[in-house]
C-alpha cells in the first residue's frame, strides 16, 4: 500500500529536493588548504653560507613545510652580490612573477634575509606577498615556543624584525595584532601609531628579558657556590640532541624529527661515571642563516651556553651535509665568543648507517663520517635512539672536566 503523503509534506519534499539539486550544482571549492609558495635561492659567489643553493633550499623547504606552506616551485640564481633594489637580477624578477602566477602562488620565500626596501619592491612587482628565510624562522618558533621566556624572547626579535618593514607588511602586522586592515590602507598618522605601540612593545619585552637573565644569572651563581658542573649540549638542528638528554636523563621531552622541535631550554641532573653531579642541559639548535634580532632576543638562553662547564656538541653522521652543519654550529659558537669552551663531540645516529641493505647509500654515510672523524678526531660515535657508547660519551666530559680543572 502506498503512504500517504499531506499536501503540506509534499511542498516541503519537494523544497528540500530543490535545495538539494541546488547545493549539488554549486561549484565546488577548490582552494588548496595551505598557502603555496615560490622559493628563491642564490648562489652568492661572496657569501657566507655553509651549505650550497641547493641544499640550503631543501632546508628551507623543510623550514616552509613546518609552518604549513606547499611548495609548487623554486628558482636559483648565481650573484656576485645581491641586487641593491630587488635581490635578484631584473630578469630573474621576471621569472619568478611567470613562474608564481603560472602555479598560482601566494607567497615568495626568500632564502637570504631581503632589507626592506627590496622586499616592498619585490611585492609591487610580482603582486603577492613577499617574506624571506628570517621570518620563516620567526614563525617556526613563534609556534614551538611554549614558556612564558620563550614566547618573550620570540615577540622581542619578530617585533625588531618587523618593526622597519612597517609600511611594507601592514596585512601581516595587522593579523599579528589582531586588527583587520587593507594593504596599503592606513595613513601616516596610523602608521607611525603602529610605529610607537611596536616600539613600546619591544622596550617591554626588553625589560621582562631582562628581569629573567637575572633570575638565570642568580641560578648560576648558585650552581657555582655548591660546585655544580654544567654541561650544555648543543648542535644543528634535528641533529638529535633531544633523544640523546632524553636517554641520559629519561626526560621524556618531545624529540619529533622536524626542525627546532625543542625551543626551550631544559636542565635535568645527571651523575657523571666519575661520580661528579652535574646538570645537563638541551638548548635551542642552530641553523645556517640563524637571523641576528633571534640571536639577540635569545640571549638570556644562550647565556647558559657560556655558563657551561663542557659543551656537547652533537652531529648527525647520517646527514648528507654533516660537516658542514657541523662548520655551521662552529661559526655560531665562534661569534657568541664560545670557540675556546671545552667541548665533547658525539657523532650520532650511527645505528642508521648499519643494515640499510643500500650499498651507496652505506658508502655515502661512511665517507661522512670519515670526513667527520678527520676534522673531529676525538668524537665519539654513538647512537642516542640506541643507547649505544653513551658511557663514552659521558667519560669524554669527564676527561674534559677533569683537563678543564687542570688547567
Amino acid at each position: 500500500m502506498a503512504a500517504f503523503i499531506s499536501p503540506n509534506e509534499r511542498g516541503n519534499l519537494e523544497q528540500h529536493t530543490e535545495q538539494a539539486i541546488h547545493e549539488k550544482r554549486r561549484p565546488v571549492e577548490t582552494r588548496p588548504a595551505h598557502p603555496r609558495a615560490i622559493l628563491v635561492g642564490a648562489d652568492l659567489t661572496d657569501g657566507n653560507s655553509v651549505l650550497g643553493v641547493d641544499d640550503s633550499l631543501v632546508e628551507l623547504q623543510q623550514l616552509v613545510r613546518t609552518v604549513e606552506i606547499d611548495v609548487v616551485g623554486q628558482v636559483q640564481q648565481r650573484l656576485r652580490n645581491p641586487h641593491p633594489a630587488t635581490f635578484v637580477g631584473k630578469g630573474k624578477v621576471e621569472e619568478i612573477k611567470g613562474l608564481a602566477l603560472e602555479q598560482n602562488a601566494d607567497v615568495v620565500v626568500f632564502d637570504d634575509e631581503l632589507s626592506p626596501s627590496q622586499q616592498r619592491n619585490l611585492e609591487e612587482i610580482l603582486k603577492v606577498p613577499v617574506i624571506d628565510r628570517s621570518q620563516v624562522i620567526l614563525d617556526v618558533f613563534a609556534n614551538r615556543a611554549r614558556t612564558r621566556e620563550g614566547r618573550l624572547q620570540v615577540e622581542l626579535a619578530s617585533y625588531e624584525y618587523q618593526l622597519p618593514r612597517l609600511t611594507g607588511a601592514w596585512t601581516h602586522l595587522s593579523r599579528q595584532f589582531g586588527r583587520g586592515a587593507s594593504r596599503g590602507g592606513p595613513g601616516e598618522t596610523q602608521l607611525e601609531m603602529d610605529r610607537r605601540q611596536i616600539r613600546h612593545r619591544i622596550a617591554d619585552a626588553k625589560r621582562q628579558i631582562e628581569k629573567v637573565r637575572e633570575q638565570r644569572q642568580l641560578h648560576r651563581d648558585f650552581r657555582r657556590e655548591h660546585g655544580m658542573k654544567i654541561v650544555a649540549l648543543v648542535g644543528y638542528t634535528n641533529a638529535g640532541k633531544s633523544t640523546l638528554f632524553n636517554s641520559l636523563v629519561r626526560a621524556g621531552i618531545s624529540a619529533q624529527d622536524r626542525p627546532f622541535d625543542t625551543l626551550d631550554p631544559t636542565t635535568r641532573r645527571l651523575r657523571l661515571p666519575s661520580g661528579t653531579p652535574a646538570l645537563v642541559s638541551d638548548t635551542v639548535g642552530f641553523i645556517q642563516k640563524l637571523p641576528v634580532t633571534l640571536v639577540a632576543a635569545f640571549r638570556a638562553t644562550l647565556e647558559e651556553l657560556d655558563s657551561a662547564d663542557v659543551l656537547v656538541h652533537v652531529l648527525d653522521v647520517t646527514h648528507p651535509r654533516g660537516y658542514e652543519q657541523g662548520v655551521a654550529v662552529d661559526q655560531t659558537l665562534a661569534s657568541l665568543g664560545l670557540a675556546d669552551k671545552p667541548t665533547v663531540t658525539a657523532l650520532n645516529k650511527i645505528d642508521r648507517m648499519l643494515g640499510t641493505g643500500d650499498s651507496d647509500g652505506d658508502d655515502e654515510a661512511g665517507q661522512e663520517l670519515r670526513v667527520l672523524l678527520d676534522h673531529y678526531p676525538r668524537a665519539v660515535a654513538i647512537s642516542a635512539a640506541k643507547g649505544w657508547h653513551l658511557e663514552r660519551l659521558l667519560d669524554a666530559v669527564d676527561g674534559a672536566l677533569e683537563a678543564r680543572v687542570a688547567n
